[in-house]
């Protein structure tokens, strides 16, 4: 693709995949022209970057399609001040759409191949505020909590209690949550030290995060 191709698709992108999904957030849609997802994509995949669809990454893991990435940024409503949490940060692209929204963005990513080319993707885009951590983000808390934002970068059966104690009051998580067919992008907000309000705002699937818990197949 020549740069001018390039331009012409992450307009087509923009205009064709993620306007229409409801993502009307000027800031958003400015970030989504300056911040160039090509350069977050694997290079195999180079020619898929800007298409309606996951992309695969080492692992099993996958990059979520352009406008679930838009839409859990706009639902996030970040904050210049805010200190934000990232749950597998894939390949790191909605990490830097973040990070020129809040002051500080800390990744968590379970994979250390991906983690690499993550941590290599924001370093080559200039990207000095949004750090990625090798962690399994399903068996412990970084020390750098509470946070305003949570953001998951994959789907949970359900958001454990552990991740939505990490939020300040007033703080809240964005993610995928549920079992296919149907899963919800929700937004939790904490209202107070002990009380949560959650909101569904739209319905998508996601991989799933790597090691929270899946519900019991059983029903009784």
């Amino acid at each position: 693709m020549n740069l001018q191709n390039v331009e012409q698709a992450r307009f087509n992108m923009i205009e064709q995949q993620i306007r229409p999904w409801d993502v009307s957030d000027t800031a958003v849609l400015a970030l989504l022209s300056t911040v160039k997802r090509e350069d977050f994509v694997p290079l195999a995949q180079k020619a898929l970057a800007f298409t309606d669809m996951a992309i695969p990454l080492p692992g099993g893991q996958a990059m979520l399609p352009p406008r679930v990435q838009a839409r859990l940024v706009q639902d996030a409503a970040i904050q210049a001040t805010d200190k934000v949490l990232e749950i597998g940060t894939g390949s790191g692209f909605m990490a830097a759409l973040m990070s020129r929204q809040a002051q500080r963005v800390i990744a968590l990513e379970i994979n250390p191949e991906i983690a690499d080319m993550a941590r290599a993707n924001l370093q080559r885009a200039g990207i000095h505020n949004a750090e990625v951590r090798l962690a399994d983000a399903a068996k412990g808390t970084p020390a750098d909590a509470p946070f305003d934002v949570i953001v998951l970068g994959g789907s949970v059966a359900e958001v454990p209690q552990s991740l939505l104690n990490l939020l300040k009051v007033g703080g809240r998580l964005v993610g995928i949550v549920g079992s296919e067919p149907i899963m919800h992008a929700q937004v939790i907000t904490r209202t107070s030290d002990t009380n949560f309000t959650s909101v569904d705002k739209w319905d998508d699937n996601a991989p799933r995060l790597v090691n929270f818990p899946q519900p019991s197949p059983f029903k009784f």
